[in-house]
């Protein structure tokens, strides 16, 4: 555990710019954390349903193929133009706006969980220094426990208090990436915070005061990239709001596919991939060093799309604060307490692994894609590879763009009803994230172990797999695992539309007004939650 009350104990693990080796236990304890995790990959495929012949709809072929089919005769009549670009507003409407009062939550959140914020010197009295290290792990718990709840679960909690009002979906979308956000810009702030903020403090500025002009504008790029990441996310989450009742994108992708109307859908669809295209084109320039000017740009930019975002969905924010609201919040909380086990201890278990599985599958099956995907989608190698690495990108941005509940919708095509259609619709998206984050790490590989095996005569295949994939696998496999903390959320989506797992539960039990039910199958996702977290932080420690 990190002392906050000692200066030099960093998150950033540095030990002094001297690289200490390996222990015996350390390496051991990787490759016990690695044939864990791999055995456990093989359990949740055969659970999955993965290579079952049962899981398997052909009769579904045909229309599958007519849907992508479909994808060169959009839509592109007028009427049906004005209405993708109408539903294309409002979803950004709804990702701007969450965007937003998530970062204005996370940038306060942000410092008030920061370890320099709560740090002491070692003058300071032993009852001073436990007091702060308290409030520090509850500042971390409070804003864990909404991070740990998709925004599709908060979106059906707060739909039963606010109605149809826009602001359930800019709520859903703004409460967990508040903390998220609040947990990403604690560590920017602790990166930051070294010597200026620390001579700020010693010489009797304010913590607050040493923040702001010591550490804030060293910090305020990095910020301003992953404020631009979190609405890149916000978006996907506004067509997953959108699927359950918020209208926009979402809403009318479920709209077409209920009637079957594949020309429509795709209409849609290239409109979310522009969409998601011209967000990710400027999240990767402002990613670039030395992009201050930029970063200021984006943050005016910000301003006035929020501005809009506020004129085009008109919420009511005088019932955040109206009395009959809070009595709404006050009922709503009663009737789910005490929770209630929606059937049986061996019902609520059973979808508990059935999550678990689809989870694990899913990352095995984006990490084998994505792996495969980003060698050929990293940029360099001269203007032959060049267009290669265009069209893996596009294909990458294509199944990234489409958020999991639309890839389970087309899978139950082909798939039964259950935990497959949920594991592979989370792979394939897990793809298009993951084949990118992996072509970033081998873009910025360290050449030179490469050159020198080379140089020696080795062949392409031996330096491949001796130089270039040992320096890149524990980047890959630190992402996967990063994801899975994701994933293990995101079967939520996947279950309302009709695989299984706590998603499906939860839908079911909303339904039927079931809240007690509900509010059991949200306590069991986010154990789950935790527990994943735990295990992928371990195992991401055992192998540094």
């Amino acid at each position: 555990m990190i002392d906050i009350s000692r200066p030099e104990s960093a998150t950033r693990g540095h030990t002094g710019g001297i690289a200490r080796p390996a222990s015996r236990w350390h390496v051991s304890a990787g490759r016990i954390w690695a044939a864990g995790l791999f055995v456990a990959v093989l359990w949740s495929a055969w659970g999955s349903g993965i290579g079952r012949p049962d899981t398997v709809n052909l009769n579904g072929w045909a229309l599958l193929q007519e849907f992508w089919t479909a994808a060169a005769r959009p839509d592109l009549s007028v009427a049906f133009l004005a209405t993708t670009a109408h539903a294309t507003v409002v979803t950004l409407a709804f990702a701007q706006l969450g965007t937003a009062i998530a970062i204005g939550l996370g940038l306060i959140g942000g410092v008030l969980i920061s370890e320099s914020f709560w740090r002491t010197d070692r003058a300071a009295r032993r009852a001073a220094r436990i007091r702060r290290r308290l409030a520090w792990y509850s500042g971390r718990l409070v804003l864990g426990l909404p991070r740990g709840v998709h925004e599709a679960v908060w979106g059906l909690f707060l739909v039963g208090i606010l109605g149809r009002d826009p602001m359930v979906g800019v709520l859903a979308i703004a409460i967990p990436f508040g903390a998220i956000t609040a947990k990403v810009y604690a560590e920017l702030i602790d990166e930051a915070a070294a010597g200026t903020y620390e001579a700020l403090v010693a010489s009797g500025s304010g913590r607050l005061a040493a923040i702001a002009y010591g550490v804030l504008p060293k910090a305020w790029p990095d910020l301003v990239s992953y404020a631009f990441y979190r609405l890149d996310c916000a978006i996907r989450s506004a067509v997953i709001l959108g699927m359950i009742g918020a209208g926009g994108l979402g809403f009318q992708l479920a709209l077409m596919f209920s009637g079957l109307r594949y020309p429509q859908m795709w209409t849609l669809i290239y409109a979310l991939v522009l969409v998601g295209a011209a967000v990710d084109r400027w999240g990767s320039a402002l990613r670039v060093a030395g992009r201050r000017r930029l970063a200021l740009n984006s943050v005016v930019l910000g301003g006035v799309l929020t501005v809009g975002a506020a004129v085009v969905l008109a919420p009511d924010l005088g019932r955040l604060f109206h009395a009959r609201t809070w009595t709404l919040v006050a009922d709503v909380v009663a009737a789910s307490l005490p929770p209630r086990l929606p059937g049986s201890w061996k019902e609520l278990l059973g979808q508990c692994v059935a999550t678990l599985q689809m989870s694990l599958s899913a990352i095995a099956i984006g990490s084998a894609l994505g792996v495969a995907a980003a060698f050929l989608a990293a940029r360099g190698g001269g203007w032959i590879r060049a267009p290669v690495a265009w069209l893996m990108r596009s294909l990458l941005l294509v199944t990234r763009a489409l958020s999991p509940p639309v890839w389970a919708l087309l899978l139950l095509f082909l798939l039964l009803p259950g935990p497959l259609p949920g594991a592979v619709a989370l792979g394939v998206y897990n793809f298009g994230v993951l084949g990118r984050l992996f072509a970033e790490v081998v873009e910025n590989l360290d050449r030179r172990p490469a050159v020198s095996l080379r140089q020696a005569g080795a062949g392409p295949v031996s330096t491949f797999f001796y130089a270039t994939m040992p320096g890149a696998m524990t980047r890959f496999a630190a992402y996967s695992l990063y994801r899975w903390e994701i994933a293990i959320r995101e079967t939520v989506v996947v279950g309302v539309v009709g695989a299984a797992g706590l998603g499906r539960m939860l839908e079911e039990r909303r339904a039927a007004f079931d809240f007690p039910s509900m509010m059991s199958a949200v306590l069991a996702l986010l154990v789950l939650s935790l527990a994943v977290d735990f295990v992928s932080a371990a195992a991401r420690r055992s192998w540094r």
